[in-house]
Protein backbone atom coordinates (compact mmCIF):
# COMPACT_ATOMS: atom_id res chain seq x y z
CA UNK A 1 0.00 0.00 0.00
CA UNK A 2 1.62 3.29 -0.91
CA UNK A 3 0.26 6.83 -0.70
CA UNK A 4 1.16 9.05 -3.80
CA UNK A 5 0.78 13.11 -4.52
CA UNK A 6 -1.04 13.54 -7.81
CA UNK A 7 -1.90 16.39 -9.88
CA UNK A 8 -5.31 16.49 -11.18
CA UNK A 9 -5.43 16.42 -14.93
CA UNK A 10 -8.07 17.90 -17.03
CA UNK A 11 -10.77 15.91 -17.37
CA UNK A 12 -10.00 13.54 -14.11
CA UNK A 13 -12.25 13.01 -12.00
CA UNK A 14 -12.45 15.55 -9.05
CA UNK A 15 -13.07 13.00 -5.96
CA UNK A 16 -12.04 15.69 -3.14
CA UNK A 17 -15.22 17.25 -4.78
CA UNK A 18 -17.33 14.97 -5.27
CA UNK A 19 -17.23 13.08 -1.82
CA UNK A 20 -17.09 16.65 0.05
CA UNK A 21 -20.37 17.48 -1.55
CA UNK A 22 -21.86 14.63 -0.97
CA UNK A 23 -20.77 14.53 2.82
CA UNK A 24 -21.51 18.35 3.25
CA UNK A 25 -25.23 17.67 1.58
CA UNK A 26 -26.07 14.62 3.38
CA UNK A 27 -25.11 16.82 6.69
CA UNK A 28 -27.46 19.41 5.08
CA UNK A 29 -30.49 17.20 4.35
CA UNK A 30 -30.31 15.06 7.91
CA UNK A 31 -29.90 18.26 9.52
CA UNK A 32 -33.31 19.93 7.99
CA UNK A 33 -34.79 16.23 8.51
CA UNK A 34 -34.44 16.32 12.07
CA UNK A 35 -35.61 20.29 12.49
CA UNK A 36 -38.90 19.33 10.24
CA UNK A 37 -39.66 17.05 13.38
CA UNK A 38 -39.72 13.98 10.52
CA UNK A 39 -39.59 10.40 12.28
CA UNK A 40 -36.36 8.61 13.20
CA UNK A 41 -35.68 6.04 10.71
CA UNK A 42 -36.73 2.96 12.48
CA UNK A 43 -34.58 -0.74 12.10
CA UNK A 44 -36.54 -3.54 10.63
CA UNK A 45 -34.13 -5.96 12.08
CA UNK A 46 -34.01 -4.76 15.16
CA UNK A 47 -37.99 -4.37 15.62
CA UNK A 48 -38.14 -8.76 13.81
CA UNK A 49 -35.69 -9.51 16.33
CA UNK A 50 -35.16 -7.39 19.24
CA UNK A 51 -31.19 -7.17 18.66
CA UNK A 52 -29.21 -4.33 16.98
CA UNK A 53 -28.14 -4.77 13.49
CA UNK A 54 -24.51 -3.68 12.46
CA UNK A 55 -26.06 -0.25 11.97
CA UNK A 56 -27.86 0.29 15.14
CA UNK A 57 -27.14 3.71 17.27
CA UNK A 58 -26.05 5.25 14.05
CA UNK A 59 -28.36 8.13 14.02
CA UNK A 60 -27.99 8.46 17.97
CA UNK A 61 -24.10 8.13 17.53
CA UNK A 62 -24.06 10.99 14.92
CA UNK A 63 -26.72 13.40 16.91
CA UNK A 64 -24.19 12.92 19.99
CA UNK A 65 -21.10 13.26 17.31
CA UNK A 66 -22.32 17.01 16.29
CA UNK A 67 -23.87 18.06 18.97
CA UNK A 68 -20.10 17.35 20.78
CA UNK A 69 -20.58 14.53 22.87
CA UNK A 70 -17.29 12.58 21.68
CA UNK A 71 -17.74 9.69 24.53
CA UNK A 72 -21.21 9.17 24.16
CA UNK A 73 -21.30 9.07 20.37
CA UNK A 74 -18.29 6.41 20.67
CA UNK A 75 -20.58 4.06 23.24
CA UNK A 76 -23.40 4.08 20.69
CA UNK A 77 -21.78 2.75 17.64
CA UNK A 78 -17.97 3.02 17.62
CA UNK A 79 -17.65 2.15 13.94
CA UNK A 80 -20.05 4.75 13.08
CA UNK A 81 -17.96 7.37 15.70
CA UNK A 82 -15.00 6.48 13.67
CA UNK A 83 -16.12 6.70 10.28
CA UNK A 84 -17.51 10.17 11.24
CA UNK A 85 -13.53 10.89 12.62
CA UNK A 86 -12.53 10.05 9.09
CA UNK A 87 -15.35 11.77 7.23
CA UNK A 88 -14.50 15.26 9.08
CA UNK A 89 -10.92 14.46 8.32
CA UNK A 90 -10.78 13.65 4.57
CA UNK A 91 -13.99 16.89 4.15
CA UNK A 92 -11.07 19.21 6.07
CA UNK A 93 -8.70 17.21 3.71
CA UNK A 94 -10.67 17.67 0.42
CA UNK A 95 -11.45 21.56 1.79
CA UNK A 96 -7.57 22.72 1.83
CA UNK A 97 -6.76 20.52 -1.13
CA UNK A 98 -9.45 22.82 -3.26
CA UNK A 99 -8.58 25.89 -2.13
CA UNK A 100 -4.95 25.35 -2.32
CA UNK A 101 -5.26 23.81 -6.13
CA UNK A 102 -2.90 21.71 -4.28
CA UNK A 103 -2.15 17.96 -5.44
CA UNK A 104 -4.34 15.14 -4.27
CA UNK A 105 -3.58 12.19 -2.17
CA UNK A 106 -4.52 8.78 -3.67
CA UNK A 107 -3.59 5.27 -2.59
CA UNK A 108 -2.56 2.26 -4.82
CA UNK A 109 -2.09 -1.20 -3.88
CA UNK A 110 0.58 -2.55 -5.43
CA UNK A 111 0.49 -5.93 -3.81
CA UNK A 112 -2.88 -8.58 -3.78
CA UNK A 113 -1.85 -9.21 -0.11
CA UNK A 114 -2.61 -5.65 0.48
CA UNK A 115 -6.11 -5.62 -1.13
CA UNK A 116 -6.48 -8.66 0.57
CA UNK A 117 -5.60 -7.38 4.01
CA UNK A 118 -7.61 -4.33 3.49
CA UNK A 119 -10.66 -6.07 2.95
CA UNK A 120 -10.19 -8.56 6.05
CA UNK A 121 -9.16 -5.51 8.16
CA UNK A 122 -12.60 -4.14 6.67
CA UNK A 123 -15.01 -7.42 7.71
CA UNK A 124 -13.13 -7.98 10.98
CA UNK A 125 -14.02 -4.19 11.63
CA UNK A 126 -17.60 -4.87 11.08
CA UNK A 127 -17.86 -8.06 12.89
CA UNK A 128 -16.33 -6.49 15.53
CA UNK A 129 -18.44 -3.91 15.86
CA UNK A 130 -21.64 -6.12 15.66
CA UNK A 131 -20.12 -7.76 18.46
CA UNK A 132 -19.79 -4.81 20.79
CA UNK A 133 -23.33 -3.97 19.87
CA UNK A 134 -24.40 -7.13 20.42
CA UNK A 135 -23.02 -7.60 23.86
CA UNK A 136 -24.71 -3.93 24.72
CA UNK A 137 -28.19 -4.96 23.19
CA UNK A 138 -30.03 -4.07 26.43
CA UNK A 139 -29.25 -0.31 25.70
CA UNK A 140 -31.40 -0.36 22.23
Amino acid sequence: MQLCRHQLEPGEIDHELIWLAVSVGSLALAAVWFALGLPWPRCAFHEVTGLPCMTCGMTRCAIQFFHGNLLTALKWNPLVFATLCGIVAFDLYAFATLTMHAPRLRISFSMQRAKTFVRISIILAFALNWIYLLSHWRDF
